[in-house]
């Protein structure tokens, strides 16, 4: 199945901008630091802190250590909330700083997530498990349903708009940004914050272990020798205004949302069907209003696996012919971040646009003839970005594919 335009007419519905971004990631926090790293190529691989690991043959991530500044915030957050909420809240603090939004305005929250806050999940088991059920703090039962997440940044920044959690897996950061975009394209919000957040948790380190699906070493996407995923950790949250509502208050428009594709493979539970990406991309073309040639950059799902990149790979072949565009994976940076993982494709391939230049796909090593594109390998290139397609691929079969224009052909681009 695939969603088209919902739109009941053009005429009536608004453009929707970027006008702010905050992110919490393994290789930088904040827009200025994840900027930086993104230029340089940054790759931080670490033992997993946050299970115990005992037992597998390797455990390791792009898991956050070093907060920084955050910190302190973090630990008064932790007090109250799991980690993926915690996280979530850090980055919507600065996207809403960044947009120069108070706190208390009327908008909205819509996040996405794979796992919600399976780490609090795992420690109400164990200590069920270990302690009898008497022992589980009340606060461990009230924060662990996902939809909490959503609520806690709502409540957090005063927000008064609607709070909800999208959980479709590695595809749930472009849903999200999707739905918002859509909320405020109807007229039913002026401001939305969206994105998608995940923390390192054991059940989906151990699941795709089991599947075979975890590298020994670094995540190498679209390379020869690549063995698989390293699982990550963090949050991606964008402001979304309508454009009147941004001009009107004078905000730097950092992009546009010009449109999004979903598709739903209905084929294989774990296995990516190219025919569906194909389409999903094609209904994105469609609903954006541009053709493949006008796409300068893909923000590419790129997991590092055999199999996805390869059908990824189809995928845009079917679309672009030989004449497709660079194609990265900035996985091979921050690790698969999961419900996160889209919303921080968004946020590099805005960042790209703002700064004139293409993230790596680091950790390449030699190329692949079932991935013949150009995956920009190991270091940055200078580019003029004016319109990127960003991709977020999800076991169930779910795609999600967004694309973005840079604030630069609008006006008021910071």
């Amino acid at each position: 199945m695939d969603f088209g335009d919902t739109r009941s007419s053009q005429a009536e519905w608004r453009r929707v901008v970027v006008t702010g971004i905050g992110v919490v990631s393994n290789i930088g926090i904040g827009r200025d630091a994840f900027t930086q790293a993104l230029r340089s190529g940054r790759c931080v691989v670490s033992d997993i802190r946050g299970f115990d690991t005992h037992g597998y043959p390797y455990a390791h991530a792009a898991e956050i250590h070093d907060l920084g500044d955050c910190q302190t915030d973090y630990d008064s957050l932790s007090e109250h909330h799991g980690r993926a909420a915690c996280l979530a809240i850090l980055a919507a603090r600065q996207a809403l700083a960044d947009a120069a939004i108070n706190k208390g305005a009327e908008a909205g929250v819509v996040l996405g997530t794979t796992n919600g806050e399976s780490q609090l999940l795992d420690s109400i088991v164990r200590t069920w498990m270990q302690q009898g059920p008497g022992n589980v703090r009340h606060a461990d039962w009230q924060n662990a349903p996902a939809h909490r997440i959503a609520n806690a940044v709502s409540r957090d920044l005063g927000l008064s708009g609607e709070s909800l959690v999208v959980a479709t897996a590695c595809a749930a950061g472009n849903y999200a940004i999707g739905h918002a975009a859509d909320v405020i394209g109807a007229g039913d919000a002026d401001i939305m914050l969206c994105g998608g957040v995940d923390a390192v948790n054991r059940s989906a380190y151990s699941g795709f272990f089991r599947l075979n699906a975890v590298t020994p070493d670094v995540c190498r996407p679209f390379d020869a020798g690549r063995q698989g995923i390293l699982t990550g950790e963090g949050a991606a949250v964008l402001v979304l205004e309508s454009l009147d509502h941004a001009r009107g208050r004078g905000a730097a428009i950092l992009a546009e949302i010009l449109g999004y594709g979903l598709t739903c493979d209905a084929n294989h539970m774990v296995a990516p069907h190219a025919d569906s990406i194909a389409r999903c991309i094609r209904v994105a073309h469609r609903r954006a209003g541009v053709k493949p040639s006008d796409i300068d950059l893909i923000s590419a799902h790129g997991t590092g696996t055999r199999t996805n990149d390869t059908v990824e790979v189809a995928a845009i072949r079917q679309v672009f012919g030989a004449a497709a565009p660079p194609t990265v994976s900035i996985k091979s940076m921050i690790g698969h971040t999961m419900g996160a993982a889209s919303a921080m494709g968004a946020i590099a391939s805005i960042i790209g646009m703002q700064h004139d230049f293409i993230p790596p796909t680091v950790n390449f090593r030699a190329p692949d003839s079932a991935c013949d594109i150009d995956c920009v390998p190991n270091h940055a290139r200078s580019a003029r970005l004016r319109v990127v397609e960003n991709h977020g691929f999800a076991f169930g079969g779910n795609n999600g594919v967004l694309i973005l224009r840079s604030g630069r052909d609008i006006g008021l681009a910071a």
